[in-house]
């Protein structure tokens, strides 16, 4: 009874030990690979443009070469329910990032599939890029543009932040960012930017649209009175609709445009003959001829032919309300 008592517990523990050995097995067979080191950008998630890997591969090259950093940036479409604190370590031995008896590597790793991010530090960098450091790069550089889905942008200036940081002294200075627009502005514009059509659909709505307010424009440029009321009606069009096919970014730069160079433009235009002709055409006449197309200061413009109707108007009645409607 007592040998069985104590053969007991001794095959349950190896019951134990032989069942956590197999979940150990089970995880790591299922955890994530660890990629080949292929490049200093390896996009194994496939979420970054070829100009974003190149300029962000330029910006690791030149720090490696002024200081023999390693930063290298690693996108996984999941990390198949690894820790990414774990897998980043696993990388990390892997690749070998930093140099020999420095250890002056940095790993950027982003997830999108499981929203991870994370900024692993290699041991000789870690009083430069220190744990809160690298948490305010996340937190106010990386995040605002992965949750509009810019992931280039993200990574992009995350890498620009990691390099400014192991640049400079102490920790990444957050009040002084590495674009202008950040924060929830940066959110903001972000999210606007990943609704925008594709740039098919971009370009024929360019057409239309710059058509439309670009004629109306050089109507106010050429057109004599009028010209500066359109100027002023035309601001709006200008900084809303632009957004569609630049972006808000390409929009703020080409509202600028519209402000600055309509008044040049119609400064330059005011100071010809022909337009001093017109001007003086419109007091007297109430109409003129630029470039075949009659502009009246009464109705608008028309393509060189008048309506017939010799004026007529109507002779001051009103209505007492009686009449029929109907429908169909």
């Amino acid at each position: 009874m007592t040998a069985r008592a104590a053969r007991g517990p001794r095959g349950l523990a190896a019951v134990v030990a032989l069942a956590v050995a197999c979940l150990a097995w089970t995880a790591a067979a299922l955890a994530a690979d660890v990629p080949y080191l292929t490049g200093r950008v390896v996009d194994e998630a496939n979420i970054l443009s070829d100009g974003a890997k190149q300029r962000i591969a330029q910006l690791s090259e030149q720090r490696e070469k002024a200081s023999g950093d390693q930063v290298v940036v690693l996108t996984m479409a999941s990390l198949e329910g690894d820790s990414i604190e774990g897998f980043a370590t696993r990388v990390f031995d892997a690749w070998k990032l930093g140099q020999k008896g420095k250890d002056n590597g940095v790993l950027v790793i982003v997830a999108p599939n499981d929203r991870k991010m994370r900024i692993e530090v290699g041991y000789g960098l870690e009083g430069t890029l220190t744990d809160a450091g690298a948490s305010r790069i996340i937190r106010e550089v990386m995040t605002p543009q992965f949750k509009g889905g810019n992931f280039d942008a993200g990574v992009e200036k995350g890498v620009a932040a990691i390099v400014q940081a192991l640049g400079g002294e102490g920790e990444w200075n957050a009040s002084a960012p590495v674009s202008a627009f950040s924060g929830e502005a940066g959110s903001a514009i972000a999210d606007i930017e990943a609704q925008l059509p594709p740039w098919p659909m971009r370009i024929l709505l360019g057409f239309f649209i710059f058509g439309v307010i670009g004629l109306f424009t050089v109507i106010g440029v050429l057109t004599p009175g009028m010209g500066w009321f359109l100027y002023l009606f035309l601001i709006p069009f200008w900084a809303m609709f632009p957004i569609i096919i630049l972006g808000v970014k390409g929009a703020l730069v080409l509202l600028g445009t519209y402000l600055l160079g309509f008044p040049v433009a119609k400064l330059y235009v005011s100071r010809q003959p022909w337009y001093e002709k017109a001007a003086k055409e419109m007091k007297a006449k109430g109409q003129t001829t630029i470039g075949g197309m009659v502009i009246s200061s009464r109705g608008g413009s028309s393509g060189g032919s008048s309506s017939s109707g010799g004026g007529f108007s109507g002779g001051g009645g009103s209505s007492g309300g009686g009449g029929a409607s109907g429908s169909w």
